[in-house]
């Protein structure tokens, strides 16, 4: 017992190396060969979860920042990889050794070289700092401790143990939250200037996704989900946070003469990459839904916010009160008719045929529930209030929307292709609200072209200025 505590004990006093960055000691418990290895097996797992973004141009302009940041850093020996990730998350993110990834998902509300380059310099920063490496050695080291206390205390191997081992191993990561964002974005503000951009185009980037953060909150409470967030550490505008303002001020302190921006060289970079889901999620167009695959087709209202959910089609009524919602049941059971009564209890039901196929609508006081059958699998259409007062407005409007449910056909599976990112040139009088009415984004248009083109809340575009809108 003693040389097993001593063995232990030597793990956790002798796991320090050199901080690349600061060239102090920090305690880490992997050597570089195990964290570049570490890297390659992480790397191999993202690559199951996530897609590559096919585009070989968007991806060798996106490694061709990255290279240059990289060759400015404290760990210019390192083999980088920089990878756009086929996902609408609002993402980027660095795993150990080298491996930095981001999303076309938050490339679409970028701006210019500068932004994307502060986006990647940030994740350099992890890289550099070994965030990944001493975070990964801060739970062995939670371990290996409670290895040593169960050895005295066994009651620490009890559930009660377990729970303070939890308790323990996240008050041992929990420091490792904003001090290491913050650490990032000096770090990435320093390669920023080394590589002649400006250093505040971080702080400019994190005001653009704090905006896309604040609107999709909007989004979130209508659809009665978490907002989607950016590492979401920044409680208030970033402009008004002290030790952001601080962070990178003192990467401004370089001399960065005439710093490179690039915003016209991004946004053709960026011409024609996916906005929004891809072809697989099914397409919105002017609130109809086309997908290919399933070979359906339905029209929502045209004033109603539509949401294309990971497994469903969620819409919601201009105020609020009534929403709509299509789920796909693969094996569903009897008739379209049984199905309907035994999902719709107690309301009154309606076989009938909707543009040939078979179906059932159910009827109650607060809700109108459609089911229809396509190749031996129910489309299941459900609109509801809280209250029958809340609800009457809106039932023409809902049963209109599961009698538009269809199969797709001729020219339609055109419509079923990915909306993409196209640039044209403001003209004057130019306003996005002109624009919104001839987009194919719904509703929201106005409100997410001043988020793709950085004039959220209320700016408009200028004439001459090269803008995207969405196609």
């Amino acid at each position: 017992m003693r040389a097993l505590f001593i063995t232990l004990l030597f793990s956790l006093l002798t796991g320090c190396a050199l901080n690349p960055v600061t060239g102090h000691a920090d305690f880490v418990m992997m050597s570089e060969s195990q964290e570049l290895a570490l890297g390659r097996q992480a790397d191999e797992q993202v690559k199951k979860q996530y897609q590559v973004y096919p585009s070989k141009a968007l991806q060798d302009y996106v490694n061709g920042v990255g290279q240059k940041l990289a060759q400015k850093s404290h760990r210019p020996t390192l083999q980088y990889h920089f990878i756009v990730l086929d996902s609408t998350e609002i993402n980027a993110f660095a795993l150990p050794g080298g491996y930095v990834y981001i999303t076309r998902g938050i490339m679409a509300y970028l701006n210019s070289e500068a932004e994307l380059a502060a986006v990647l310099g940030h994740e350099i920063g992890h890289v550099t700092s070994r965030h990944g490496v001493r975070q990964q050695s801060a739970a062995q080291a939670t371990n290996i401790g409670l290895t040593i206390a169960s050895i005295f205390v066994p009651q620490i191997n009890t559930m009660g143990g377990q729970n303070l081992s939890n308790l323990v191993g996240g008050a041992l990561l929990s420091g490792y939250g904003r001090d290491h964002e913050l650490e990032a974005d000096r770090l990435g503000a320093d390669y920023l200037a080394r590589s002649e951009y400006d250093p505040q185009a971080i702080i400019k980037v994190i005001g653009v996704l704090k905006n896309q953060e604040l609107q999709d909150a909007v989004l979130a409470k209508q659809e009665g989900r978490e907002p989607r967030r950016y590492h979401g550490l920044f409680a208030s505008h970033p402009d008004n946070d002290t030790r952001l303002q601080q962070a990178v001020g003192e990467a401004g302190k370089q001399t960065v003469s005439h710093p490179y921006e690039g915003h016209e060289e991004y946004l053709l970079a960026t011409e024609g990459m996916i906005f929004n889901d891809n072809s697989e999620q099914g397409v919105l167009r002017n609130n109809a839904f086309y997908q290919a695959t399933l070979g359906i087709g339905l029209q929502f209202p045209a004033d109603w916010q539509v949401h294309n959910l990971p497994k469903s089609l969620l819409a919601i009524s201009p105020k609020g009160e009534a929403k709509l919602q299509m789920n796909l049941d693969e094996k569903p059971l009897g008739t379209p008719e049984e199905y309907a009564k035994r999902s719709a209890d107690s309301a009154t039901i309606e076989a009938l045929e909707v543009n040939g196929l078979k179906a059932a609508i159910a009827t109650k006081n607060n809700s109108i529930q459609g089911v229809i059958y396509l190749n031996e699998q129910a489309y299941v259409i459900q609109g509801d209030a809280k209250t029958e007062a809340e609800f009457t407005p809106y039932r023409a409007a809902v049963i209109a929307t599961i009698k538009s449910f269809h199969r797709l056909a001729g020219d339609e599976t055109k419509l079923a292709k990915p909306l993409v990112l196209h640039m044209l040139r403001a003209q004057e009088g130019d306003t996005f609200a002109k624009l919104a009415a001839h987009s194919v984004l719904g509703k929201s248009a106005a409100s997410y072209l001043r988020l793709i083109n950085a004039h959220y809340p209320d700016g408009e575009p200028k004439t001459g200025e090269l803008i995207k809108v969405v196609e």
